[in-house]
């Protein structure tokens, strides 16, 4: 792979139109950490015609034969896990610590998914039960890949939100074309690199850097798509939605996840897992925490627990393993941060540490007595600040938990058993933690969520069903 080069078809090649390239630049101190071709409207016509003939040739390759390649694949993504993190970590910054987690992970997540594209189950059917006709009748279902995938990711885990996507949709038998974030969009490119390398017939993936703005619409409204796997912003979301057209469809969009802690939790348990859950990633997690909603009795004791952990917290250079929260992706992102916790302050709210900016850089914030309906709680933050709010007792708590436009991911501190099973049926979240923050995910578990937070599930099984379609196949005999 040359800087110059864009993936099509599975093969290196130069631009067909654009022949342009961009510097990625670090957040962090503004080096420059590698170049990328940039994708014109001709490439996106050569990517998707080339996934149109690659999708004929992968939906016939033995499961078998599929899955050896992508344990290669995932063979490969160990070898290369620290190259992939450093790339992680200085495009993003990320602390390459976290950036070392999560190419860590790569490689059992292709594995998952190797292994789910071989288990495409159908099922009988019992036609004889229909009155009068169907005992000289078999029927059973089928499944089968949806033909051209394309896969859009954000910024924040450019190594797992990739591998969320392009994994499952392979391993079912897809060809894939994939839109990086990009401002980090070499991840990306080094993963691709280990399908590649493992031996991906050609045609079957693609891999487009350039402006949304010029290959969003090209990709997500052209007739060759099938399916389109999206994460990122709702706004985005729903205009993907409008214009896709007839297509199967999964969004992973925004959130405001919320936190309840109950008077009988474990504070000093809460308060370690809020101090975690959020500010990995200096906040830029769609499953952080945004909101903590105590019961006035343990408010005070809640906030002295958590505000000296956050405070602990160490910015500073992604690359030095000292550092324990690194950079939000750009400077403007900081500076949107920084207005929001400001505003949050002259609303009434009180800031008990952090919000200040250095560059790309934000302090961890701890922002007190913030109304449930202000537009600190109810908009999406993604930076490193956790809003807390009291209410008085369980169905005030739980109308809080439900009373922004999204429904991700929540958590609740309880050492009730009752109240663990009311919350579990109460809080609308596509993911609801007992005694943990939202910010935990297995890779093999369902994800995804609810209202405004998106639909469809990701996790390898669940993806690998998203990624497929099924027929209904029925065998007719002579009337015995």
């Amino acid at each position: 792979m040359e800087p110059t080069e864009l993936l099509i078809g599975s093969r290196w090649q130069a631009s067909k139109g654009s022949g342009r390239t961009r510097e990625v630049i670090s957040p962090f101190d503004g080096s420059p950490v590698g170049t990328v071709a940039l994708a014109g409207p001709e490439d996106v016509e050569a990517a998707l015609a080339a996934a149109e003939r690659g999708a004929a040739v992968w939906r016939r390759t033995p499961a078998h034969e599929r899955m050896t390649i992508l344990l290669r694949a995932a063979e490969l993504a160990d070898e290369r896990a620290g190259k992939i993190a450093r790339t992680i970590s200085a495009e993003s910054g990320k602390t390459i610590t976290e950036a070392t987690g999560e190419a860590s992970r790569s490689g059992d997540l292709i594995r998952l998914a190797a292994f789910e594209g071989t288990q495409l189950y159908g099922e009988t059917l019992p036609l004889d039960a229909n009155r009068g006709t169907g005992f000289d009748k078999v029927g059973f279902t089928l499944r089968q890949p949806c033909g051209v995938v394309v896969a859009i990711t954000p910024f924040n885990y450019p190594a797992l939100l990739v591998l969320h996507k392009l994994a499952p949709a392979l391993a079912a038998g897809n060809a894939v074309v994939l839109k990086p974030a990009g401002s980090t969009p070499l991840t990306a490119l080094e993963l691709a690199s280990c399908f590649v390398d493992a031996g991906l017939p050609e045609g079957v993936l693609s891999v487009l850097v350039g402006s949304g703005g010029v290959l969003g619409d090209l990709l997500v409204t052209d007739p060759r798509v099938r399916k389109i796997s999206f994460t990122g912003s709702t706004t985005t979301g729903e205009h993907i939605a409008r214009a896709a057209g007839v297509k199967k469809l999964s969004l992973e969009l925004g959130a405001s996840c919320p936190v309840v802690v109950l008077p009988d939790a474990d504070l000093e348990l809460a308060a370690s897992a809020v101090a975690l859950g959020g500010y990995v990633n200096a906040g830029q997690v769609c499953i952080s925490v945004q909101r903590v909603i105590t019961h006035p009795s343990v408010t005070s004791d809640f906030l002295d627990a958590l505000v000296p952990k956050v405070k602990a917290i160490r910015t500073g250079d992604p690359s030095s393993t000292e550092t324990t929260m690194g950079t939000l992706i750009t400077t403007a992102e900081a500076e949107r941060v920084e207005r929001a916790i400001a505003q949050a302050a002259t609303d009434g709210a009180r800031i008990l540490t952090g919000g200040e900016r250095d560059g790309a850089v934000v302090s961890p914030a701890v922002v007190a007595d913030v109304h449930p309906d202000s537009a600190f709680s109810q908009q999406e933050l993604f930076g490193p600040a956790v809003a807390v709010s009291s209410a008085a007792d369980w169905e005030s708590a739980i109308a809080q938990a439900n009373g922004t436009a999204y429904g991700l991911g929540a958590g609740v501190f309880t050492s009730d058993v009752a109240g663990a099973i009311r919350a579990v049926r109460e809080i609308d979240a596509g993911s609801v933690h007992i005694n943990w923050t939202p910010l935990w995910r297995a890779d093999l578990m369902p994800y995804g969520g609810l209202k405004g937070s998106g639909y469809g599930k990701e996790g390898p099984r669940a993806a690998v069903s998203e990624m497929t379609e099924v027929k209904t196949i029925v065998l007719h005999g002579r009337p015995w």
